[in-house]
């Protein structure tokens, strides 16, 4: 498989160094993405040295060297800015001040420093930075802003002064390896934006409170931007507003119209068929079911579903009872729900052979977060026809509280 890089001037000395990962298949080594994702480095290159924001993999260390030696000397390089130090974006870090001879200085905030150490045992030389400080450098006043938890506790943003550009790392990103490099192109944007959705509600939703205090922080700064380039996905600059603001409605878990989310569990198909009423009943009442199937064929990835739970309306959780407890793929689902995604009302659908126990244990956990419990239907064996009435109830119930 052949490596796709891109390298774009985007202003006048301010480089886009983006690598297409088509290699990965689980980011974190946990969510599935199919669509893959890219690492944007930016490079700012002034009659007074140069500046590297972020970096690639440790696997991509060589390639990104061999880019940067392509518009400069890597031993030119004054300053390498450090906003995260997730490997994917710090990977190559080692090998870059080894090229440049570690004469850079590292520009982190101050937690960075010994994950640093810790992370690739060396010792460069670092210059500590607080929120809102400014450094001079390659001709740039750059404003340093610490954005904790987006999405470690480190982590910072950088905001060029002169060429209105923010720099915020993994904020603002997302999966996926787009046909462009900026959001020129609507198609291009509609196709990128679920990956977007996708990329919070695995990555950053657990951080979501986090998502709306650094944005008001940003809003605050009042800060003039033109264009916005992330360290994952499109750069921004036709309207670098629409990311910034479909972040915080994801983060406050505005629903995308009448999408329902529809999950079950069915080991022999008998709650596939209640679930299966219930995905008719939300499509009859003016709803749009997006709905998954745990069964004996398939097994979707739980960053699909989660990824679809952030922005939906509500949610139908149908699981039969299993070892007296939860189908265990429903029940591990939901202990990722509750800790990513923001609440909602929630439909309950269980069933049983000889004794329940999905509904109550599953009202309980989600409860606990603060989602709203509608309703629970719980039956023995198939659906008998009043229990298809029930769940016809119930969801028509969740639609008009939700």
């Amino acid at each position: 498989m052949s490596l796709r890089i891109l390298c774009q001037e985007i202003e006048r000395g301010f480089y886009l160094l983006r690598v297409d990962d088509e290699r990965v298949n689980y980011f974190e080594g946990i969510w599935s993405i199919p669509e893959r994702v890219t690492y944007n480095a930016y490079l700012l290159v002034g009659d007074d040295g140069a500046v590297l924001f972020d970096g690639w993999k440790t696997v991509y260390a060589d390639d990104l060297i061999e880019v940067i030696g392509g518009i400069m000397s890597p031993r030119d390089l004054t300053h390498v800015i450090v906003h995260h130090v997730e490997p994917d974006h710090s990977g190559s870090l080692p090998k870059v001040l080894e090229a440049n001879g570690f004469r850079a200085e590292v520009v982190a905030h101050p937690i960075a420093k010994p994950m640093i150490g810790s992370f690739y045992k060396i010792s460069p030389k670092f210059r500590l930075v607080r929120d809102g400080e400014e450094i001079s450098a390659a001709g740039e006043r750059i404003r340093l802003i610490h954005t904790p938890w987006l999405h470690w506790p480190e982590t910072m943003m950088s905001y060029l002064v002169g060429h209105k550009i923010l720099i915020p790392c993994d904020a603002f990103g997302g999966y996926s390896i787009p046909r462009t490099i900026f959001d020129d192109n609507d198609e291009v944007v509609r196709e990128y934006l679920p990956s977007v959705r996708k990329y919070v509600a695995t990555v950053i939703g657990f951080y979501r409170q986090h998502i709306i205090r650094n944005i008001e922080k940003l809003q605050g700064l009042q800060l003039d931007i033109s264009i916005v380039a992330p360290a994952h996905g499109l750069v921004w600059r036709r309207n670098p507003r629409l990311i910034i603001d479909y972040y915080r409605s994801l983060a406050e878990g505005h629903p995308d119209g009448n999408k329902i989310l529809v999950v079950s569990g069915s080991m022999y198909g008998l709650m596939g068929e209640a679930a299966r009423i219930a995905v008719e009943e939300v499509e009859r009442l003016g709803g749009r079911a997006a709905s998954y199937w745990f069964n004996d064929l398939e097994q979707p990835p739980f960053s699909e579903i989660i990824g679809d739970a952030i922005d939906s309306r509500a949610i139908i959780l149908a699981a039969p009872t299993y070892e007296a407890g939860v189908y265990p793929l429903i029940d591990n689902l939901v202990d990722l729900i509750v800790k990513k995604i923001p609440p909602k009302p929630v439909l309950i659908l269980g069933s049983y052979g000889w004794a329940g126990a999905v509904a109550r244990r599953l009202s309980e956990k989600l409860a606990a977060a603060g989602f709203k419990i509608v309703g629970a239907v719980e039956f023995k064996g198939s659906p008998s026809e009043e229990d298809a009435r029930r769940i016809r109830d119930g969801v028509r119930k969740l639609l008009e509280q939700s």
